[in-house]
């Protein structure tokens, strides 16, 4: 099937599988506003498809640091179990709706701890909202599978306790750890002791690198710390030079590391001019494990469907290519191989079977 005779309606039917998705980047418009009238925070505005305008414009500066300011609003609403529950059972119900069946959703704890809830029960309660989500998804019919990764927030030092909890949880729904925030002043190696622990426990961990620093930071993230996936890593590009593959970027594609790429997000922050040129076709095309990922829903205005799609109409993805990320994205899941592997044969190799 050519990429011109792929239509939304047929996307938006394929299976798919997401890795880095951010909880606190993916809340409903009409959920942030009544939950924010729920506790009294001022929000932009309190029209749903004006917020969701602000959302996209306010995140599109070319700046990460600005980018990663507009998660004041969304994390002010998920204080309280009650946001909680609210956020990652409806999380879980937009995933399937958009075909994924398989996702990984990504937040940090330590952000989350400010109506008084301890770290732990910040887990348990998301953990809770989350299954509550796959029964309902799996009662209409659209069954999808959600793992967690914690996150420790890179320019603050409570990136071991993030880590601690995924060791706590890792037998009750937590499948991998990752640091995120600021990343240009903050390298990964700064948390070296909290990425050996995870080790020396068997708990995987992907880091957030090569999207606003550049090739060093993917280089760390990979031999220092010891990343089993590499969250966005756009910048890998500036390690290939006519098609030959520097020391960094040939480990990367040998090694079947997989790049968790984000094309509108990166579209956003600048790590990319435009859905023609992102970094994820060239990739493709050199036999880099590439993956296609959200990011932030709410944040980029996006969904899985959105982002296929955009590369189909503008890069010439054909449904081959479709398939092949998400197969990619179930291949480096964080789940046991077993289940990645009936994943792919039972139900995505299936639904691309048009």
């Amino acid at each position: 099937m050519t990429a011109s005779r792929i239509d939304i309606d047929t996307i938006r039917r394929l299976p798919k599988a997401v890795l880095h998705d951010h909880l606190d980047g993916g809340l409903r418009p009409t959920t942030l506003v009544e939950l924010a009238d729920a506790v009294g925070h001022t929000l932009p505005t309190t029209d749903p498809d004006e917020l969701a305008a602000w959302y996209y414009e306010a995140a599109s500066s070319g700046d990460l640091v600005r980018y990663i300011a507009t998660f004041e609003h969304t994390l002010a609403v998920m204080q309280t179990r009650e946001g909680l529950l609210r956020t990652a059972e409806e999380y879980v119900l937009d995933l399937a709706e958009d075909g994924v069946v398989y996702g990984e959703v990504r937040y940090a704890p330590e952000l989350l701890v400010n109506g008084g809830l301890a770290l732990s029960e910040v887990v348990e309660t998301v953990q809770e909202g989350l299954a509550a989500g796959m029964a309902k998804a799996a009662d209409r019919g659209t069954p999808v599978r959600v793992g967690t990764l914690l996150c420790g927030m890179r320019m603050f030092d409570r990136v071991r306790e993030a880590a601690d909890l995924a060791v706590a949880f890792r037998d009750a729904g937590v499948v991998g750890f990752d640091i995120a925030g600021a990343e240009d002043g903050f390298p990964p190696a700064d948390h070296l002791a909290a990425f050996e622990h995870l080790r020396v426990e068997n708990v995987p961990f992907t880091i957030h690198a090569g999207e606003a620093h550049g090739l060093p930071s993917i280089h760390q993230a990979l031999q220092v710390c010891g990343a089993q996936r590499i969250g966005h890593g756009v910048r890998i590009t500036e390690d290939i030079v006519d098609g030959k593959l520097g020391r960094v970027a040939g480990w990367v594609r040998d090694r079947r590391i997989a790049l968790e790429m984000c094309p509108t997000s990166n579209l956003q922050t600048g790590a990319a001019t435009s859905i023609a040129d992102h970094p994820i076709t060239h990739l493709r095309d050199l036999g880099f494990r590439v993956t296609l990922n959200t990011d932030n829903r709410l944040v980029s205005g996006t969904t899985m469907t959105r982002e296929m799609s955009l590369l189909v109409d503008e890069a010439g993805w054909t449904l081959d290519d479709l398939r092949t990320v998400t197969v990619n994205s179930l291949k480096s899941a964080f789940i046991p191989f077993d289940e990645r592997a009936a994943l792919i044969r039972d139900v995505v190799l299936p639904g691309y079977e048009l």
